[in-house]
């Protein structure tokens, strides 16, 4: 067996394993995610470090080293010569901008959603830059998975099977790994037709879209940083809209997928580019 997919095997076997056992404690204890204590929200963090422990794992099994930058190296340095500070801009602000045009979407297809008119000004103005803030110092559980799909897994496969093939199998692997949390209400719900299936589609589909542009962010500047910014960015739901938002209102599942129309632009965006990279350094 090559030795690169051995590693990748090891890897996501390690992965999967460590996540999915705090998962299912999470989910054997009786818990939705709706209905998720903070304690318990702690508990799933915890599973979100799982990616890099079995980083650590695999490379101290499989004696690759822990080399902090360079080629086959764990990308924890931080290089800003030349326009790289650039892409740590953009990774910054791209959530912020893919959210609201997302959630504007929602409110064009579900305006009952929306509607709260006691929110001050100031709130709505600065909330986007307070999630920003909280995502960049709260990115401990992101890192935790930024550095093993983007440090590990992303290099791998590209390595083993091409650009192409890497980004919708990484996207895949990705979205099955939050199936356990996605079959108890993560992201869509659990009130929905084709419940789970389909929230594990579209997480695997969400997944391949952000990846993308995570892989592109890492790419350019040979560090995971980026990715784990832009990560937690993302999670921390920055749109502006957010507090507009009546959270009463079920929201469709076919909208909350309409509303990755713009994430998945930016995907295909940031895909053509990597490519077009590639071609040029034949």
């Amino acid at each position: 067996m090559n030795i690169e997919k051995k590693r990748l095997l090891i890897y996501l076997g390690l992965a999967f394993g460590m996540a999915w056992l705090v998962f299912f404690v999470f989910i054997l204890t009786g818990h939705t995610w709706s209905g998720s204590t903070p304690e318990l929200m702690s508990l799933v963090s915890l599973g979100m470090l799982a990616p890099t422990a079995a980083h650590i794992i695999t490379r101290k099994i499989t004696g690759e080293g822990f080399r902090l930058s360079g080629k086959d190296s764990m990308m924890l340095g931080i290089d800003l010569k030349g326009k790289k500070w650039l892409f740590f801009l953009v990774a910054v602000i791209l959530p912020v901008i893919y959210a609201t045009l997302g959630d504007i979407i929602i409110w064009l297809s579900c305006p009952e959603a929306f509607g709260i008119t006691d929110v001050r000004p100031f709130v709505a103005i600065t909330y986007p830059l307070l999630a920003v803030v909280s995502g960049v110092v709260l990115s401990f559980a992101a890192l935790g998975e930024e550095l093993g799909w983007r440090g590990y897994m992303m290099p791998k496969l590209i390595e083993l099977i091409g650009m192409p093939k890497a980004i919708i199998t990484g996207g895949i692997i990705w979205g099955l790994w939050h199936a356990p949390l996605t079959c108890v209400g993560h992201n869509y719900g659990m009130d929905y037709p084709g419940f789970p299936y389909v929230g594990i589609i579209l997480m695997c589909l969400m997944c391949m879209a952000l990846g993308t542009v995570l892989t592109y962010v890492t790419i350019k500047t040979g560090s995971i940083w980026p990715a784990a910014f832009m990560h937690a960015i993302n999670n921390s739901s920055p749109s502006v809209m957010v507090v507009f938002m009546n959270h009463d209102v079920k929201i469709p599942i076919w909208i909350h997928a309409l509303s990755n129309i713009p994430l998945i632009l930016l995907a295909v965006l940031c895909f053509s580019l990597m490519m077009k990279k590639k071609e040029q350094t034949r």
